[in-house]
């Protein structure tokens, strides 16, 4: 039998007896003008739009795509909607279980149809980064020959888990991250709607936003939540969905914690605080808040990489690379997993030996700078590269370091105002150790007096 996405006796049933379908499954949308978020992708003339026989293409067909996005932003629903607007032949596979014994039928199955009776296909091939390099070989040939339009959904970076030929040969559409009122509109939704739960219970404010936060941009997670805790309040005779039935029903706690309010900026500054206090235990006792909380973790991201320079420096010159590579980690996965890579950054900066020498540094520049403490820079280090650079005395009587033996040339570097000034202390905090007696030797050898 034909894989097929969603077949003919699976839509019988489920028109029969919608009740038997679970919730996420019944509020799919039915056309492109119900999908939640993306709106990006769905203007005019996009490729989806014209995937679903939208507009007059004329000779330029449409585009084969691979839609990257994190779980439950709609990958599968796009792809649900292709299949049934379209009159296009439409075919399903999953990378977790097909081969290219099964990519081969299809692509055989599609020349089939359209040189029997001209009817195209369209190939929906979920999780593509679970195909090996061969597998998705297999492909190429259809994709370009265009016997089938694929459609590829993948979680993950598609230019480390997509070969380079397959990605020139389609067109890559970033799904974006949920945003709450994106989810609390499908909430509403599907409390109301006929297909949904038909108004049988109402959900209060507080439990709405908790749910949200559950679902941390989740449309497939918040519903089957909510169609768990709908089940539980009507199991108790309840018209209303209350916080602690959904607490009950999904086992887990609401953390006060308003993500525009006081307790986002009281715990970002606590996990802050408590990293520059060298107390890991409780860093990763704010961090857990802040992640079950739903918070942006890329918000928390920049405050860790803000602590690795602000706190840290040069005591560590390890910590600001740490930070910037779980910035960069977290972009490109985003939660659940993200949490590992930031509890990695968080233990790692929590437990650095600390120096704020680079802070008060620039802090102590920038303030005589503001007072007017400049001045023009010396004439031997001004650019003398230009015709007549010489006749003003630029460049003239530098001494170029790398000719000396020692590699420092005693010579005058500031304006003539702060000449003497100090403005990096360091500590003999662990790595800055070393920086401290670079910089007491530097000084003595360029002949600075001491402030």
């Amino acid at each position: 039998m034909e894989p097929d996405l969603f077949t003919a006796a699976a839509e019988e049933r489920q028109e029969k007896d919608p009740a038997g379908s679970p919730l996420a499954v019944r509020m799919r949308p039915r056309t492109l003008d119900e999908v939640v978020g993306q709106q990006h992708l769905l203007k005019p003339g996009s490729p989806l739009r014209r995937l679903v026989g939208e507009g007059n293409s004329g000779p330029a067909g449409p585009s084969s795509v691979i839609l990257w996005g994190p779980p439950g932003t709609g990958k599968t629903t796009l792809a649900y909607v292709v299949s049934k607007a379209t009159n296009k032949r439409f075919v399903e596979l999953s990378a977790i279980t097909a081969g290219v014994k099964e990519v081969r039928a299809v692509i055989d199955g599609a020349r089939r149809a359209t040189g029997g009776y001209g009817k195209e296909t369209v190939l929906f091939l979920d999780e593509i980064h679970r195909f090996s390099k061969a597998q998705q070989d297999s492909l190429l040939p259809a994709v370009e020959n265009r016997w089938v339009t694929l459609i590829a959904a993948t979680t993950e970076n598609p230019y480390f888990s997509v070969i380079s030929p397959l990605l020139s040969r389609s067109l890559l559409l970033t799904l974006e991250p949920l945003t709450d009122d994106d989810v609390r509109g499908l909430l509403r939704r599907a409390l109301t709607e006929e297909r949904g739960l038909a108004g049988a219970v109402t959900l209060p404010e507080d439990t709405e936003n908790h749910l949200l936060r559950i679902a941390g941009g989740d449309a497939r997670r918040a519903l089957t939540a909510l169609e768990a805790a709908a089940g539980a309040a009507l199991d108790k005779g309840e018209p209303e969905i209350g916080l602690t039935t959904l607490e009950e029903t999904v086992d887990r706690a609401a953390v006060k914690y308003d993500r525009s309010g006081d307790q986002h900026y009281d715990v970002a500054s606590a996990l802050i605080k408590s990293i520059r206090g060298s107390d890991v235990d409780a860093a990763l006792h704010y961090l857990a808040r802040m992640i079950e909380a739903g918070e942006d973790p890329r918000f928390i991201a920049r405050r860790l990489m803000i602590s690795a320079s602000e706190d840290i420096g040069l005591a560590d010159p390890n910590a600001l690379p740490i930070a910037v590579a779980a910035a960069q980690a977290v972009a490109m996965i985003g939660f659940p997993e993200a949490a590992l890579t930031l509890s990695h950054a968080t233990i790692a900066l929590a437990l650095a030996p600390k120096s704020n020498a680079a802070t008060t540094a620039i802090g102590a520049a920038m303030e005589d700078v503001r007072k007017g403490l400049a001045g023009p820079v010396p004439p031997h280090l001004r650019d003398g590269h230009y015709k007549g650079a010489a006749k003003l005395g630029h460049a003239q009587g530098y001494v170029y370091p790398h000719d000396l033996p020692e590699g420092i040339a005693a010579q005058q570097y500031a304006p003539e105002a702060i000449k003497d000034r100090e403005y990096y202390t360091p500590t003999r905090h662990g790595a800055e150790a070393r920086y401290a007696d670079a910089v007491e030797w530097t000084r003595k050898h360029l002949g600075r007096k001491r402030s």
